[in-house]
């Protein structure tokens, strides 16, 4: 066979195997701290992951986007180890430390050879437990997120998702201002308030560490017990020792000081239009979508279905319908960003400014069409086929730690996509409908509706400011999302950028 013929044939995908996450152990601590460990042979790198389960929608109104600046000043220094001190320790073990805050939890990791886990647990903790917070480097992160909120301005689609949030929620609810702070919040933000919320972070009861790698030969509950001893203390009458509890992987061990569930109340009584001008723009900035549902919700994986066919893979009916058909825009999404609290439901896009009226009809029938019509099984195949088979990243030891974090976060029922039937998927959208009930696929709502259309015109790609922040989430899901800090052996000292 000839380089010719082999260029000649066009290869075909291959079917989709199945991935099984392997089984886990949870070990509950006397101080109430878990121990999720998840043995993956053959992975040298070994994964952990210490989630604390507070985030941006606990914090005092009045410190808004503290927990976010906590999280990257936490990597600015320890008491043991000052600035730099904290980047040359991590570098001698080979291993990368970060933190990040989500508008649920607090999470610090790291990443290092098997055989340096107990000394890389030991860093993690100091991390977590004993960070300085220089004033000086207080401020210029505060001093950079009050940049940020400028160039927020002169972004568009920044813009309008600000704007989207701010609507449709309630004043009272924390959905309703950015998870890092706004002009209002984050002038004030300083030293004391960073260490008075990271006095509240450091309560074991709900804290979890997740551990996954090639595990063997390690005794993890014990070097945890070693390395945290620090929490420990911090409960009254703990004693050294484990508790080796057995459940099934699907239950939780219930939190006796757990935070409460922030407020998600809607702010749409009637269907409202916001438009945001931008001379000279050639684009338009859409968002179209209300108050969402919670991440425990029975039918959570029914819904993923559901917003993939809608919105969130390549061939889903919007992007067939704006962009393959109609010329409206180069991509399209939608899906819900689900929280501990309901979070958003919202279409995303970006078109040609002449076709703004338009594309929001097209969305407006596709998500009237989802709500009252069945998938073909085509649709429904498709989907399943991206949500029940998992990538080779998400394989690997942070990976599969990824995985096993979300489960120890909000937490819901564990049933796999590919075995929903039709018939569920149908209940589902008329259960959760995408768009208010009774309204018509010009947007025009008979009853109540909790729709939002925004838009905001955009300039010309060019000048867009590309960082991580900038990227929307939640396409066919929900993502926690993050702002944080990392180190590693770069020896350069970053974050993932404000939201």
């Amino acid at each position: 066979m000839t380089l010719e013929d082999v260029l000649s044939v066009r290869p075909s995908p291959g079917q989709p195997r199945d991935y099984r996450f392997p089984a886990f152990e949870r070990i509950v601590l006397d101080s109430g701290l878990q121990v999720l460990t998840v043995n993956l042979p053959g992975r040298p790198l070994v994964s952990a992951n210490l989630i604390i389960r507070r985030g941006a929608a606990d914090e005092p109104p009045d410190i808004g986007g503290v927990t976010g600046l906590a999280a990257r000043a936490a990597t600015e220094g320890t008491e043991r180890y000052k600035g730099v001190e904290l980047i040359e320790a991590a570098e001698r073990l080979g291993a990368t430390l970060h933190a990040d805050a989500s508008w649920d939890s607090f999470m610090a990791s790291v990443d290092v050879a098997a055989s340096r886990l107990g000394a890389a647990l030991e860093l993690l903790d100091e991390l977590v437990e004993r960070p300085t917070f220089p004033e000086a480097d207080v401020a210029r992160l505060r001093d950079e997120r009050l940049n940020d909120l400028l160039q927020v301005k002169a972004d568009p689609r920044r813009r309008v998702e600000r704007a989207f949030t701010s609507v449709i929620y309630a004043p009272n609810s924390p959905y309703s201002r950015p998870a890092a702070g706004d002009e209002t919040t984050v002038p004030g933000l300083d030293s004391d308030a960073v260490r008075q919320v990271h006095r509240m972070l450091l309560d074991p009861s709900q804290a979890a560490l997740v551990v996954g790698g090639d595990l063997t030969g390690l005794d993890v509950p014990a070097l945890a017990r070693s390395a945290f001893a620090g929490l420990a203390g911090r409960v009254a009458g703990g004693a050294e020792g484990s508790e080796r509890v057995a459940r099934p992987a699907q239950a939780a061990p219930a939190a006796s000081t757990a935070p409460a569930v922030p407020a998600a109340t809607t702010a749409v009584d009637r269907p409202i239009v916001r438009f945001y001008h931008h001379p000279g723009a050639v684009q338009t900035e859409l968002r179209i979508g209300h108050v969402g549902v919670a991440r425990k919700v029975p039918d959570f994986h029914a819904i993923q279905l559901m917003a993939a066919i809608l919105g969130g893979l390549f061939n889903s009916r919007l992007q067939m319908n704006l962009r393959e058909e109609k010329g409206y825009t180069y991509g399209i999404g939608a899906g819900f960003e689900m929280r501990r609290a309901a979070g958003p439901f919202a279409v995303r896009t970006a078109v040609q400014t002449a076709a703004t009226i338009p594309s929001i009809s097209e969305s407006l029938i596709e998500l009237n069409r989802m709500r009252d019509t069945d998938v073909t099984d085509a649709e429904l195949r498709a989907a399943r086929d991206y949500l029940g088979r998992l990538p080779a990243p998400v394989r690997d030891a942070r990976g599969g730690r990824c995985g096993y974090r979300r489960s120890v976060q909000p937490g819901s029922p564990r049933r796999r996509a590919r075995a929903l039937p039709r018939a569920d998927r149908g209940r589902d959208g008329r259960r959760h409908p995408p768009v208010c009930p009774g309204a018509n696929s010009h947007g025009q709502d008979r009853h109540s509706g909790r729709r939002r259309c925004r838009r905001a015109r955009q300039g010309s790609r060019g000048g867009r400011f590309r960082r991580a922040r900038d990227h929307p989430r939640g396409a066919a899901g929900g993502g926690n999302g993050g702002i944080g800090g990392r180190l590693g052996r770069s020896r350069r000292r970053g974050g993932r950028g404000w939201r």
